[in-house]
């Protein structure tokens, strides 16, 4: 636990460069074990050891702890978020620190610490730069040749032996900073590399987001296409079909101006009023399509709605298909939008009555399948639905009439209107004519919940065997 909070203290989010931000836990251990462990060496050089002390070594004293308080004075400025400035001040001043010691003090009162030293080196060439670790290699040998001159001009050792000690050490110095520069270069070559490559990612995902784009847009202008092409369609069916409609009307009230009795009459207002229904429909039907009006759901007795609809789906239906209407005696409760349903129902007689241009039966039959699901057939039996349109026949605009009959909406908003209520709107097998089947939400099942999907398929094949 402590661990983990003294490396989250480590962490200084202050630190703008991402680089220096990486780099600051780590040169922040170094400089806190610079700042502490040599005086706890030098206090074992001079409480833990027999060795006399040697002339110059309370200058390598002073110029070490000098060192180690500039070190703790630069965690200081890092932890204030001013990494470069803190590490660009150290390497100066411990350069002219070491200088001036050895030039003072001598080499051999430096040996004690010289392994120290590898890790100014390091230091500059990681955290600053080439320049840094060659300026900072160069203070190391001026400061060495310094203090064989001072050994030397002292008597304290012959020339030969200070000065080869000196070059030797030169030479150690000289082959750690090449160590570290190879390295530092190697990895900003590869860091370099990897930029390189990162940019050129960039500029693959640019041009990939403007492909994606001019993607978009021309597939925007393919759908707008589809869209007039398909609202063409639909404007043409509309026109036949309402032109249809509209000389229906002119026809019936033609006959009831000129009819000749009362039933005559009334047979002539109830073929206007058969084709002012299908022309509602028609209405509701593109209302739908075009707005996407919310549904209205109410629990009501779907067996009263279908009795009350029965004039409704004989005048679209037409004189020449018989209607059998089998409903239960008792109510059967649903919840779904009632108009809604009168629309879907409408729907499905309209293209029954399309299937048998010269007549057949139709049925309607409800009932409550074993799973609690409400369930409708409507049957014809005119020559069905061929094996190759079965799965198109849901699609919006897609119809087997003319081109200039139909739009291709009615089964496709029937279907969206149902399953939107949590429903099922099926073809059943085609065995003779057509048989759709509607399982509707009871009105203790809240909507949206389809029925189960193997009962339902029981429910299918029970309705479809009373045909």
């Amino acid at each position: 636990m402590a661990s983990s909070r003294f490396t989250h203290w480590l962490q200084v989010p202050r630190i703008a460069d991402p680089v220096d931000r990486r780099n600051a836990p780590m040169l922040q251990l170094v400089l806190l074990a610079l700042g502490t462990l040599p005086p706890a060496l030098w206090l074992y050089r001079i409480f833990g050891t027999q060795i006399p002390w040697r002339a110059g070594e309370t200058v390598s004293l002073s110029a070490s702890l000098l060192i180690s308080a500039i070190a703790l004075w630069s965690v200081v400025l890092i932890r204030r978020g001013r990494f470069q400035w803190a590490i660009r001040q150290l390497m100066v001043l411990v350069a002219v620190i070491l200088v001036a010691s050895y030039a003072l003090s001598g080499l051999g009162a430096h040996i004690f610490e010289m392994p120290v030293q590898v890790m100014w080196l390091f230091i500059a060439g990681m955290m600053i730069g080439r320049k840094a670790l060659w300026a900072m290699y160069g203070a190391i040998a001026l400061a060495l040749l310094l203090g064989a001159t001072h050994d030397t001009v002292k008597g304290i050792e012959e020339a030969r032996h200070t000065f080869g000690d000196a070059v030797i050490r030169c030479v150690m110095f000289l082959l750690i900073a090449l160590v570290i520069d190879r390295s530092v270069a190697a990895l900003r070559e590869s860091l370099k590399e990897a930029l390189a490559h990162g940019e050129e990612l960039e500029r693959a995902n640019l041009q990939l987001r403007d492909e994606i784009g001019a993607r978009e847009r021309a597939q925007a202008l393919l759908l707008h296409a589809q869209k007039m092409e398909a609202v063409g369609r639909m404007a043409s069916g509309l026109a036949h079909d309402f032109g249809h409609l509209l000389t229906l009307v002119n026809g019936h009230a033609y006959n009831a101006l000129h009819a000749g009795s009362d039933a005559e009459r009334h047979e002539a207002l109830d073929g206007v009023r058969a084709a002012a229904t299908r022309a509602t429909a028609h209405v509701r039907k593109l209302m739908h399509f075009s707005r996407r009006d919310p549904a209205l759901a109410e629990t009501f007795d779907a067996a009263e709605v279908i009795a009350g609809i029965g004039p409704m789906l004989r005048q679209t239906l037409g004189a020449r298909i018989r209607l059998d209407l089998q409903l239960p005696t008792t109510p059967v409760p649903v919840r779904f939008d009632r108009e809604q349903l009168v629309l879907v129902l409408l729907n499905l007689a309209a293209n029954a009555a399309d299937a048998l241009p010269d007549g057949g039966q139709v049925t309607v039959s409800l009932r409550t399948a074993a799973n609690g699901a409400v369930e409708i057939v409507v049957v014809d039996d005119g020559p069905g639905v061929p094996e190759a349109l079965r799965e198109r026949i849901f699609e919006p605009f897609f119809t087997t009439k003319p081109e200039d009959r139909g739009t291709g909406l009615g089964l496709a908003v029937a279907r969206d209107l149902v399953e939107a209520a949590g429903g099922r709107l099926t073809l059943g097998p085609a065995d003779a004519g057509a048989a759709f089947l509607l399982h509707l939400p009871p009105a203790a099942q809240p909507a949206g919940q389809a029925p189960a999907a193997d009962d339902a398929d029981d429910d299918e094949t029970a309705a479809l065997a009373t045909r």
